[in-house]
């Protein structure tokens, strides 16, 4: 039994976490801290932890988070990087899952982010948390960036194409879908229910902060060769669930086809406990997997167009944040990697 820490568990990642931390047979979660709320139950915040927790909010204390085994930041960008330090040197494992230690570049990272970056030196030791492409290295990691929620999906989409050099990687095209708590637990008036609800909108056309982590992972995959992507996120009027159609033009249409898409991806994740390639002709929907950590996959081949169509659907909330932090912190401390993140999908 280890004990765990969550910084900031008052957002949608900090409460998922703690729903799936509830059934987690190897971890009592110790601290949970939040400014606002010290003081008060983490039950009467969140009362459908109501009977699993017997936790009161706390301030942020260095010492108390070094005293815990792993610690969970579930905070806004620019906060994990100012206290990461402390708690790894008081021998805490980290698994962060903000944007601070995702990207590689420090450059590339503060112009995104708009910040200079507090602790450049721990961006090179962080170990990129998708467990489907780092895994050995997680094992051993002491701090973990887990990917954002559209990258996860995005990237396990096109990652085959790429490992394989079946596609032009210089045009490809990922358009993808989000549910509204993929903006996070604030007030703003974009995602009030009467304005986020009955409509679809796309935004971030100009620039969304994703890319660049998206592009880094896809250029590692395709060999650190350069990638070109066109990526266009929506807003979707549901609470959680990203649904990404992903478009590569194929290299050698000749050489391809339906069977080998479909053997591509079914042995690149023949082993892998989270996702899950559909058969040809059966497509993913957002309501199959929300509320597990299941990433399921389609790959279509649109002969006509030389194109490989992928469809990606995850639960923003799970397996884009909250679920694959928990499967790294599986992985980290030797565990059955599925521990705690066994629940089925709930329908309707």
């Amino acid at each position: 039994m280890i004990t765990a820490g969550i910084v900031g568990a008052t957002g949608y990642t900090g409460v998922e976490l703690l729903r799936l931390l509830a059934g987690h047979r190897r971890v009592e979660v110790g601290l949970v801290t939040s400014r606002e709320l010290a003081g008060t139950s983490v039950a009467s915040h969140f009362p459908n932890l109501r009977g699993h927790f017997d936790l009161d909010f706390s301030p942020p204390d260095a010492a108390a988070l070094a005293g815990c085994d792993v610690v969970f930041f579930a905070t806004p960008h620019a906060v994990a990087m100012k206290s990461a330090a402390r708690a790894l040197a008081g021998g805490a494992r980290v698994i962060d899952l903000s944007a601070d230690f995702r990207i590689r570049d420090i450059g590339c990272w503060e112009q995104w982010y708009g910040t200079a970056h507090a602790c450049p030196e721990l961006v090179a030791e962080a170990v990129y948390g998708l467990p489907e492409v780092n895994r050995e290295r997680i094992r051993h990691a002491r701090l973990i960036a887990v990917p954002g929620c559209y990258p996860t999906a995005i990237q396990l989409a096109l990652l085959p194409l790429l490992e394989k050099g079946l596609v032009d990687e210089s045009r490809l095209i990922a358009d993808a879908k989000s549910g509204v708590s993929g903006a996070g637990r604030k007030a703003a008036a974009a995602y009030l229910l009467c304005e986020a609800s009955e409509s679809i909108s796309a935004y971030g056309l100009a620039g969304h902060r994703h890319h660049p982590e998206i592009i880094q992972g896809l250029e590692q995959a395709n060999g650190g060769r350069p990638v070109g992507l066109t990526f266009v996120p929506h807003l979707t009027p549901m609470i959680r669930g990203i649904l990404a159609t992903c478009y590569a033009p194929v290299r050698e249409p000749d050489a391809c086809g339906s069977e080998l898409l479909q053997q591509v991806f079914e042995e690149r994740y023949r082993d892998e406990p989270f996702v899950q390639v559909l058969p040809q002709g059966e497509f993913p929907a957002t309501r199959e997997v929300r509320g597990s950590n299941v990433c399921e996959l389609a790959v279509t081949w649109l002969e006509a167009r030389s194109m490989a169509v992928v469809l990606a659907a995850e639960d923003n909330l799970v397996k884009g944040a909250a679920g694959q932090a928990i499967q790294c912190m599986n992985i980290m401390f030797g565990w059955n990697e599925s521990e705690g993140l066994a629940g089925i999908g709930l329908l309707p």
